[in-house]
């Protein structure tokens, strides 16, 4: 079994930065692709950041040019840098691992809450 375990977050005020991180453990696994999702009070879940084997990234419109998403791949960890962060960001963030073990199948975190606000 794999395990998905979030930091970071918490509150921060506009225009501010937090890093996100998502550790994975567990035993013989890979790891495809890592993504971030997030979800506001009374709002679907929606994709973050993407980055998949090869490290490339994908992006909500919302997002670009403010969040970085990155991974190691030594520490089966993913990080989501958050700059320039708006009140409209204010979510729980989840992480995403598409993960072989030994079968191919999504992993997500418990959740994480970022929380923008003067």
């Amino acid at each position: 079994q794999v395990q998905l375990v979030e930091s970071g977050g918490g509150l921060v005020h506009p225009g501010g930065s937090v890093r996100l991180s998502c550790a994975a453990s567990g035993s013989s696994f890979s790891i495809i692709a890592w993504a971030w999702y997030r979800q506001a009070p009374g709002k679907q879940r929606e994709l973050v950041a993407g980055i998949a084997t090869g490290s490339s990234t994908n992006y909500a419109d919302s997002v670009k040019g403010r969040f970085t998403i990155s991974r190691d791949g030594a520490k089966n960890t993913v990080y989501l840098q958050m700059n320039s962060l708006k009140p409209e960001d204010t979510a729980v963030y989840y992480c995403n691992g598409r993960i072989i073990n030994p079968f191919m199948r999504d992993y997500w975190g418990q959740g994480i809450q970022v929380t923008v606000s003067s």
